[in-house]
């Protein structure tokens, strides 16, 4: 079919870290629940209900697996998608964060993807897209001649580090692992730059174009040249902060308790947390358009 390359634009709903970090403490707060001492028959107050989860320790509703705590733990023969696997597209969006080195990014690119196997019990996945950190678009910053390079879009990793990066997404494409590879926040002045550098082109370029919801013609004229599928997304580009993560999983009042507290007290773990990446997936019924799996992973280092 003739014409521009289709550009889809998501229906408006949370920031992804909101619906991430609220996810989390949901998930968290569950799998604590269903370790809590029981009280006779009685039904505990709010404050005795709230000590008690307190009181729980972290090892009881988490899980080593490997060198990995997963928190909570996860029963993965519990998991998986109702239909053949012939019924979905699944697609995947792996977040890599701030002071995380490229890399180590092969290695991280595969612990997130099998960890979406497993949860989905498949063999592969149809898309997966990367976002790198720092990297945002804005649609106001594209010019109207993209040729002569006179773009700036938001600033973040240089090229040489997401050209790193995207070996990794290629070699996973190369396994078989996805069937097509996509990339985010990209104009056109960065993808002149970058496809060149390509070994397996990218098939999308996910831009968040924010309150304005037009997507500038240089980059849907640019695209159209490349073969690149646009879509239009609305996650944060920062979307787990190493703030948040200490919050959710230290000692204060919406914390789970696996780390000490500030004062270095406590049964927690101890060290600097340092978030690696995340990754969102979805799996949706091709002949009716549904949603039926959605959720997220993400992955967090402990340093000394």
């Amino acid at each position: 079919m003739n014409g521009a390359p289709p550009i889809l634009r998501r229906p408006p709903s949370e920031k992804s870290n909101v619906e991430l970090v609220t996810s989390l403490q949901a998930n968290f707060l569950a799998s604590k629940q269903a370790f809590a001492p029981t009280m006779n028959g009685d039904t505990p107050s709010h404050d005795t209900h709230k000590h008690n989860l307190k009181s729980i320790p972290y090892t009881e509703w988490t899980a080593r697996e490997n060198g990995f705590i997963f928190v909570p733990s996860i029963d993965f023969l519990q998991t998986g998608l109702t239909e053949e696997r012939s019924q979905y597209d699944v697609t995947v969006k792996l977040f890599f964060l701030p002071r995380t080195s490229a890399s180590e990014r092969r290695e991280q690119a595969q612990e997130a993807v099998d960890l979406v196997l497993r949860e989905l019990r498949i063999s592969s996945i149809d898309l997966l897209i990367v976002s790198f950190p720092g990297v945002s678009f804005d649609a106001e910053n594209e010019c109207e001649d993209p040729v002569n390079g006179n773009v700036t879009n938001g600033e973040g990793e240089d090229i040489d580090a997401m050209t790193t990066s995207w070996r990794a997404l290629e070699y996973l494409h190369e396994k078989g692992l996805t069937r097509q590879i996509g990339l985010a926040e990209f104009g056109s002045d960065r993808l002149q730059k970058f496809l060149p550098r390509t070994k397996i082109r990218p098939s999308v370029d996910q831009i968040n174009v924010k309150d304005c919801c037009v997507v500038p013609k240089p980059l849907i004229q640019y695209a159209k040249q490349e073969k690149i599928e646009l879509l239009t997304h609305n996650d944060c580009t920062n979307i787990l902060p190493s703030g948040i993560v200490r919050e959710l999983l230290g000692t204060g009042d919406k914390g789970a308790g696996v780390l000490v507290g500030s004062d270095g007290q406590g049964d927690g773990l101890k060290g600097d947390i340092k978030p690696q990446w995340v990754i969102k997936y979805t799996a949706v019924v091709r002949d009716r358009g549904v949603i039926e799996d959605k959720g997220y992973f993400a992955m967090a280092e402990i340093c000394d």
